[in-house]
């Protein structure tokens, strides 16, 4: 009986909590309370009790103070299934509560950060800047929207990927800026001979001072061409390391209810294969396991009956197979005869074989399961 009171009076308080009818210690307590049972079980959460935990998080951190927002903030950063909505609302909150989220949390998305270089303050560049690793899109959009710290910041990184455009824009900037300058020329990763016939005429001159005098040498040499070599070679062949935080953004993008036709347009366009993987298997429901085994099979068959099935425009379909990381990139035979099987095959065949396949699926699961129980 003094059990089920206590559980009545906690339920009571939650309600109260909620609606905003508590005080303020409260409240706090109740969405650190949340968060950190959540990063407790958070490998162990289905989409449903992910959402529900978003749905509570979200509404609590309108009503806390900004000390109860940082401390869920830096619980939720390292964890690989955050919820979407709350990330993507603490990453847009005060630097104070949005840094440890934009520094190391791997389920916000390249287009996340981009927005939040693109809408924050300087601050919050300057903590996108200093990522483990910051692609080149995002480098691109802090020096097109960055002050000097954040910039910075991204020319001191190793592990800033820094493209054509982007370091035009840098050696722009380093002009008027000693520091920037001294950290462009110290980057070993900039084909600085191959800039050359790129940058624009403004910049030449300014690109005479950064260009080291003495001749390249071998080892650096080296390591400019494994970088364009891996950059290559990252187009084909399947990351597991990849491909674990590609899903998890992509489960944080559905969160949010923004993974759509669009979502998998962006990712064929920007080249990002183990995002538009990840991306599929959560539209089509099925379990990652099955579409890594077929990118590593290269079974094209499962990939066009299941590609059909949704009923993705032939354009979105041979980007989205040719963008894939397959064990080997496929040829350009191989494109053309998947695109012509794909238009041969109508949606409603498709489906159901689909769904033929997918019921086979689950039986032989369960039988399995049976016999091992």
């Amino acid at each position: 009986m003094a059990q089920e009171m206590e559980d009545t009076q906690r339920a009571f308080s939650t309600f109260r909590v909620l609606n905003g009818d508590a005080n303020v210690v409260e409240r706090d307590q109740l969405f650190r309370n949340m968060a950190q049972l959540y990063s407790y079980v958070s490998d162990r959460c289905d989409d449903e009790q992910v959402a529900q935990y978003d749905e509570v998080l979200c509404q609590l951190a309108e009503l806390v103070e900004v000390q109860a927002r940082t401390h869920v903030a830096k619980l939720l950063a390292p964890l690989d299934r955050a919820p979407g909505n709350v990330v993507a609302k603490l990453a847009n909150d005060d630097i104070e509560v949005a840094a440890p989220l934009l520094e190391f949390s791997n389920v916000l998305s390249d287009d996340d950060l981009i927005e939040i270089v693109s809408n924050q303050s300087e601050a919050h560049r300057v903590a996108i800047a200093g990522r483990n690793t910051v692609p080149e899109r995002v480098g691109d959009a802090i020096a097109e929207h960055g002050g000097a710290p954040s910039v910075a910041r991204l020319a001191a990184n190793p592990s800033a990927e820094l493209g054509p455009v982007t370091v035009e824009k840098l050696v722009a900037r380093a002009t008027t800026d000693a520091g920037l300058a001294a950290n462009l020329r110290g980057r070993s990763d900039i084909d600085w001979g191959s800039l050359r016939g790129q940058i624009n005429a403004a910049g030449q001159k300014v690109l005479e001072g950064l260009t080291p005098n003495k001749a390249l040498d071998p080892v650096t040499a080296g390591k400019v061409n494994a970088v364009v070599y891996n950059r290559m070679r990252n187009r084909a062949g399947f990351s597991s390391q990849e491909w674990k935080v590609a899903y998890n953004q992509v489960k944080a993008l559905s969160d949010r209810k923004q993974l759509d036709e669009r979502s998998l347009i962006r990712f064929t366009r920007f080249g990002y294969g183990h995002h538009v993987a990840a991306a599929l298997t959560v539209m089509l429901n099925v379990s990652p396991e099955v579409l890594v085994k077929w990118l590593a099979m290269q079974d094209y068959v499962a990939v066009t009956v299941a590609l059909r099935a949704l009923n993705l425009a032939p354009d979105l379909f041979e980007a989205a197979v040719a963008t894939m990381p397959w064990r080997d990139l496929p040829t350009e035979a191989d494109k053309t005869n998947v695109r012509r099987r794909y238009e041969a095959l109508s949606q409603e065949e498709a489906a159901g074989i689909f769904e033929l396949w997918r019921t086979h699926a689950f039986r032989r699961r369960q039988a399995t399961e049976d016999r091992v129980a």
